[in-house]
């Protein structure tokens, strides 16, 4: 789904199209309240959720990776699931450098048959509101930054949920520094949650930091990379934002090239949106692999192999 956020959406001053908004958001309370009273299906392996509330830009699939490792460390043989939407290769393919995906429409449908391929722990990137599935250990992702935007569940704002579903995991991931106090609004509805903290880094050839850049990016917000260059010493000299998961057109990347090269500039993007990229643009464009660095790492692990 290519969405770019509506402003309103992380803005805690009074808006008309939130306010015109809210009896749809209403029919998404429902549905969603009346999804939480189904019981989800048991499996014979353990299943993990890296989900969120807030709708895009929270680190789920970075943080999905670094559990899989974090799994496959304990001899343990996980499998990615991702559902399948026509717009989310990109993080398909960045999934498959990493370890096998199953990808269908249906995570049931994904789920079955798993032991027969010899994986014994499904890892599900997304999913935290699939109620069909029973889960073993839940995950929350937050970013310090959006947090829970203006509060108010999709479209009023940008909560797939209201943050009451906390109380359904088992604890949460922010992007960002320790926050006792955003702790003490999720611990309102949760009082068993456990935290972690985690930040991005990368590693840039100084061939490429000692020069100026065009930075763009089409993901869930595009500031956060913005930002993590700015902290890393490299000299922008103009961003470019799109929406998430967009798909590039010719149009926008030869405007992107043209302006790069009247700045003597070199364009930088996301690996997320180097695998959106035609080919043939491909050697023009340079992107950073996203490191995670998270704090109680060693917690973190303990945590995950109690259970499963």
């Amino acid at each position: 789904m290519q969405l770019k956020k509506p402003k309103f959406w992380d803005s805690n001053k009074k808006s008309i199209f939130s306010t015109i908004l809210f009896p749809f958001s209403l029919l998404v309370l429902l549905i969603s309240k009346f999804k939480r009273l189904k019981k989800g299906k048991n499996f014979t392996f353990p299943i993990i959720c890296v989900g969120n509330i807030y709708l895009g830009g929270t680190g789920k699939t970075p943080i999905s990776i670094e559990i899989f490792k974090i799994i496959k460390s304990m001899n343990k043989k996980p499998v990615f699931i991702k559902k399948l939407y026509s717009y989310i290769y990109d993080e398909i393919n960045i999934l498959k450098n990493i370890g096998p995906v199953i990808s269908h429409k249906n995570r049931i449908k994904s789920l079955s048959g798993i032991e027969n391929l010899n994986y014994d722990i499904a890892l599900l990137d997304d999913g935290f509101q699939d109620t069909s599935i029973r889960k073993d250990l839940s995950i929350l992702c937050f970013g310090e930054n959006t947090w829970i935007g203006n509060g108010k569940i999709l479209p009023s704002g940008p909560l797939r949920e209201p943050l009451s579903s906390v109380k359904y995991a088992d604890f949460i991931m922010i992007k960002g520094d320790k926050n006792q106090e955003k702790e003490n609004q999720l611990l309102k509805y949760n009082k068993k949650l456990q935290f972690f903290y985690f930040n991005y880094d990368f590693k840039i050839e100084n061939t490429i930091k000692e020069k100026k850049i065009v930075a763009f990016a089409g993901i869930g917000d595009p500031k956060n990379f913005f930002e993590l260059l700015t902290n890393k010493k490299i000299n922008i000299v103009k961003t470019f934002s799109f929406p998430d998961h967009y798909e590039f057109k010719s149009k926008d990347l030869d405007m992107i090239i043209k302006f790069s090269k009247n700045a003597n500039a070199t364009i930088l993007t996301t690996e997320k949106d180097y695998e959106r990229i035609d080919i043939k643009y491909k050697p023009l464009i340079h992107f950073v692999k996203l490191e995670v660095k998270i704090d109680k790492y060693s917690d973190l692990k303990n945590l995950i192999k109690n259970k499963i």
